[in-house]
């Protein structure tokens, strides 16, 4: 029986995903104050990015890498998912209709992207 091993599948869906959410006019979401009192953009972001983040690290278990070497790819994975949503900032102010940069989405995108981090180097590195 073959082990099971991730593949890119997932992690290509949820980018698909993500860049859809993240392009939508801004007219096309909802517009309660209850959603601006519990910071529910910037939780969708800290999801979105740790979740993206995870699958990556995820589709790179195939690569059989030594510890330290999957521990520095890790890195670059959060890293790269960092400055795509940096970048997606000036999508939206750029590109996108009734939408706006915004550099607390951007720490958001980080603690995403660090908690998505933390998350696989504790469940897909071995000591």
């Amino acid at each position: 029986m073959k082990l099971f091993q991730p593949s890119f599948i997932p992690a290509v869906c949820w980018l698909v995903i993500s860049t859809f959410l993240l392009v939508i006019p801004g007219n096309s979401f909802p517009q309660e104050n209850w959603l601006d009192k519990i910071w529910f953009d910037k939780w969708v972001h800290i999801g979105l990015f740790a979740v993206m983040v995870v699958l990556w690290c995820r589709a790179m278990l195939r690569m059989n890498l030594a510890v330290v070497r999957r521990r520095k790819l890790f890195i670059f994975i959060a890293g790269l998912w960092l400055i795509y949503g940096i970048g997606m900032e000036f999508v939206q102010k750029y590109l996108v209709v009734n939408r706006s940069f915004d550099a607390g989405d951007i720490m958001a995108d980080a603690v995403g992207c660090l908690a998505g981090l933390f998350y696989s180097m504790r469940s897909y590195i071995k000591k």
